[in-house]
């Protein structure tokens, strides 16, 4: 018997030394530039991951979305962190079109590997304007266009779409990118613009003249208006007083951020990152205030805009995350991307 106990516990080392032999010394989880949240939020889940998966995960920031995903798709970067909407229009190709619009690159290797914190936009008005809510905004004059800052463009047609508006129900003020949008806003030159909820531009608006964000339409119908016009979108509501200029409870957009990897990662490498993010959830709130909703009920579901990675899905039914409706909702995902 001790020989055979002996054997055993020899096979066991032997197998947990060649699983370790098959991770790689580094990967690589590509974002947005420094001083971005994403890039804060990238560089906290690289920190935890390094600490106990096997191998030193290492930030790769990248201008945005579009020059990211390619390196995804390929291969040539392991892992990504992404925002729902950006990475299902570029998964699903330039055959799905959101408000007649798909900027980004085809992108059908992308994978999921876990879902975390969403990012919050608002409306976003002139402390003494006569707008209450979204439904008010006809007729006013909204920035728009945003060439230089496209997923802000997508957040104004979802604001729109929840009321079931328009671009051509309001007056477009052409702005750049989204500080662009508040400065027009303070200057007079725009009567409603958004930003994301708490952010420093806020905060400086805020300072400068008074600023509130507005609801969207949060009832059933304007929440079935919202999903169906950006997938990935949803309501969340923010309470008064919680936030710079959030003066009573408000409704704002949420969509979720998402580490992705390409479909060609091996399955034990996403899978030892996981379970180093799976087993360490105290490690990651402290980093930033994002990484608070990067937790164990965030990280599967079937509301997402891409299909799991293979190793995520074996990660998730070993702990019983992955509910028997998830698969059904898995092959959906697969058909979606030509």
């Amino acid at each position: 018997m001790p020989k055979r106990l002996a054997l055993a516990g020899a096979l066991l080392v032997a197998a947990a030394l060649a699983a370790e032999a098959e991770l790689p010394r580094q990967v690589t989880v590509a974002t947005n530039p420094p001083g971005t949240t994403y890039y804060a939020v990238a560089s906290g889940l690289a920190k935890v991951v390094s600490g106990s998966a096997g191998f030193q995960m290492v930030v790769q920031p990248h201008s945005g979305t579009s020059t990211m995903l390619p390196l995804l798709n390929t291969g040539e970067a392991d892992f990504g962190l992404v925002n729902a909407v950006d990475v299902g229009l570029a998964y699903r190709g330039p055959g799905f079109r959101v408000g007649g619009r798909n900027p980004f690159p085809h992108a059908p290797n992308v994978r999921l590997v876990m879902r975390g914190s969403p990012l919050l936009v608002g409306l976003l008005v002139r402390k003494d304007s006569p707008i209450k809510s979204v439904h008010d905004v006809r007729g006013k004059r909204m920035t728009g266009e945003y060439p230089a800052h496209l997923a802000v463009w997508y957040n104004m047609f979802g604001h729109l779409a929840s009321a079931g508006l328009a671009w051509n129900d309001v007056k477009i003020i052409p702005v750049p990118a989204v500080n662009d949008g508040v400065d027009a806003l303070v200057q007079g030159r725009a009567d409603v613009t958004e930003h994301a909820l708490n952010s420093a531009k806020t905060k400086e608006a805020d300072a400068t003249l008074g600023v509130r964000h507005v609801s969207i339409d949060c009832s059933p119908e304007g929440e079935a208006r919202l999903r169906a016009a950006v997938p990935g979108y949803y309501p969340r509501w923010v309470k008064a007083g919680t936030a710079t200029a959030v003066v009573e409870d408000t409704c704002f957009i949420a969509y979720d951020t998402y580490l992705s990897a390409g479909k060609g990662v091996k399955d034990q490498v996403v899978e030892a990152a996981l379970k180093a993010l799976w087993e360490n959830p105290g490690q990651l709130a402290p980093i930033h205030p994002m990484l608070k909703e990067w937790t164990r009920d965030r990280a599967v579901g079937g509301d997402v805009t891409i299909p799991y990675h293979a190793g995520a899905v074996r990660f998730y039914k070993e702990r019983g995350a992955w509910k028997p409706e998830l698969d059904q909702f898995q092959q959906k995902l697969l058909s979606l991307s030509p």
